[in-house]
């Protein structure tokens, strides 16, 4: 057996141990889902009281006493209307739920969108281990005896019922499971340094940006933060110009009629926000490439302006529940570093590699390693199958020429077309995935794009949808937690504080802040009411790169004494000689 399906199988069974160490300790409790995830497992749970982190430790504790005893894993199959019954006379109505949905749409749905009826079936499997009995598929171990005991629980979490805030609160019994004891213990530290990590508590202690029950999943930027957007905007902005492309801005209120012809009516409107104007329905955009197609129908073009490169910052809003939101990694608007190339079919590959060529470089400015994956034709799309064969086509040899490997992520690409994703891997070894290319056939075609030839006639251009960073925002969660908030220097909000020991050498101290700003530095200069020490531990939490502090010795010399971030004091120095550290550091 791999590797990878032994563990699932090891967490899906850990799924079940804790079920039942739950109902050994809270005999009525009502269980929800117990799926496995990435690294570990968890249980959804009622049991009519909140538990805390102090009690996960009994439980844990009851797990490993059930793992001792040897319990099998039974498995059974019955009928839905067998299944039913047992789960009502348990009085698991979660369960019970569940199988209405087997039973009218032979599976189970979480949205409105996928109550689609499909074949029929007629029964069910069920799992029983000791006195607990769950509606499972499988596959568990034989018996607790194969179970490793290296596993923590670590989490209790409130969760709506299937994800919807209209449903009850359940509680979330999340653990982390691995086959050694010493991948775990290695596993729990990454998560350690992660929490530490976390851009939410280093955006407040930073003071970065906030959020506002005033409006929930909508970030707000204080100065700081807004001094790290704008050099994200900015370097990406000079990148984008010089490689050919062209910056448009659209609203982000457009008509109802615009998102039914994109298609984006009937794909995507539970995740849009409405109003009305003048009696006519509009839609903020959660996607800009409606809006550049406008742009680009304002004018007739000549097959010379292609390929045709538009950029675009558009700010998008989405409605996500309240229950998935996180920070700045999951938010109800964001800005997309979108553009949009109209081509001829022949420069279909040139262009894929030039987007590859930008994405590496700019990865690569930021320290980012990555993989690629490519998706393919969702179950629900637009267009036919001989267009997604074209443009998938197109995107591997793309690939291909580039000698990259990729990935085949099998039914993910976008309802449009299908996509090329850049996964990228920080200090932690987490992967995110942030840039995206999509080859699309489909948009032209329903907007009446075309292009004159060089004939004289009317021709399809091709579109492709791109972004590097993704979301601005996200990109500056991801930044955040990979340099731990210890930003490099091109990046860091502050990058020099100016400390004067004691209140008379303010007057030096703002001398050597002006010196500093003429060079194009951020930099701030600090009272000598505290004391030094105090504002030298503020700079450190602060994780600013450089502190100069001045005394009435520095202001004889007209000198400074210089401290680097991480590396402590390194003397005293004239303020052209720590120019010339600074500039090279920043080259």
């Amino acid at each position: 057996m791999k590797q990878k399906d032994s563990l699932e199988k090891i967490r899906h069974s850990l799924a079940h141990v804790l079920a039942l160490a739950v109902k050994n300790l809270y005999p009525k409790v009502k269980f929800g889902i117990g799926p496995i995830i990435e690294n570990g497992f968890y249980y959804d749970i009622d049991i009519g009281k909140t538990l805390s982190l102090e009690d996960l430790p009994k439980i844990e504790k009851e797990m490993r006493e059930i793992i001792k005893k040897e319990l099998p894993f039974k498995k059974s199959n019955v009928s839905l209307k067998q299944a039913s019954k047992i789960f009502k006379d348990l009085n698991q109505t979660y369960k019970i739920e569940l199988i209405k949905d087997l039973e009218k749409y032979g599976t189970t749905v979480e949205d409105e969108k996928d109550k689609v009826k499909s074949k029929k079936i007629k029964s069910v499997s069920l799992y029983q281990l000791g006195d607990f009995i769950d509606l499972c598929r499988g596959p568990h171990v034989k018996n607790t005896k194969e179970l490793p005991l290296s596993f923590k629980l670590v989490k209790v979490s409130g969760a709506y019922w299937r994800g919807k805030e209209t449903n009850p609160m359940l509680q979330r019994i999340m653990g982390f499971a691995f086959a050694k004891e010493k991948e775990l213990q290695d596993y729990l530290c990454q998560i350690e340094e992660a929490e530490k990590r976390d851009h939410r508590k280093l955006g407040k202690d930073l003071d970065l940006f906030s959020f506002h029950n005033e409006g929930i999943g909508f970030p707000f930027f204080h100065p700081k933060g807004m001094v790290l957007r704008n050099l994200l905007e900015d370097y990406w902005k000079k990148e984008h110009q010089k490689n050919g492309y062209q910056e448009i801005k659209t609203p982000i209120l457009l008509s109802k009629s615009l998102w039914m012809q994109s298609g984006h009516w009937d794909h995507y409107k539970e995740n849009m926000y409405f109003t009305k104007i003048d009696d006519k329905d509009y839609a903020i955009k959660p996607m800009n490439c409606p809006g550049g197609i406008l742009v680009y129908k304002n004018s007739l073009h000549s097959y010379r302006e292609l390929p045709l490169r538009i950029a675009e910052l558009g700010l998008v809003h989405r409605h996500e529940l309240s229950g998935v939101l996180q920070g700045l990694f999951r938010v109800r608007s964001f800005t997309q570093d979108d553009a949009h190339i109209y081509m001829t079919p022949e420069q279909i590959t040139d262009e894929i590699i030039r987007v590859i060529d930008l994405s590496d470089r700019i990865y690569k400015k930021f320290g980012f390693p990555y993989h690629v994956e490519l998706s393919t034709k969702p179950e629900k799309a637009m267009g036919s199958d001989k267009m997604w064969q074209k443009a998938t086509l197109g995107l591997k040899q793309a690939l291909k020429q580039k000698n990259i490997d990729f990935i085949v992520n099998k039914g993910q690409g976008a309802f449009y077309g299908p996509k090329i994703d850049f996964h990228l891997k920080d200090c932690l070894g987490r992967t995110w995935q942030c840039g995206t290319i999509q080859l699309d056939f489909i948009m032209p075609e329903k907007f009446d794009l075309f292009y004159i030839d060089k004939k004289g006639k009317k021709q399809r251009p091709v579109m492709l949808h791109r972004t590097i960073l993704g979301s601005i925002e996200r990109f500056m969660g991801i930044l955040i937690e990979n340099y731990g908030g210890e930003f490099p220097l091109w990046l860091a909000p502050v990058q020099v504080v100016v400390i004067p020991i004691k209140e008379k050498n303010t007057k030096f101290a703002q001398k050597v802040f002006k010196m500093m700003q003429a060079k194009d530095l951020r930099v701030e200069v600090w009272s000598g009411e505290e004391t030094l020490s105090k504002n030298i531990k503020k700079a450190e939490e602060q994780k600013i790169p450089y502190v100069l502090i001045v005394g009435d010795k520095e202001e004889k010399n007209q000198k400074i004494a210089v401290r680097k971030r991480k590396k402590g004091d390194l003397g005293e120095m004239t303020i052209a000689k720590f120019y010339d550290i600074i500039t090279k550091e920043l080259e």
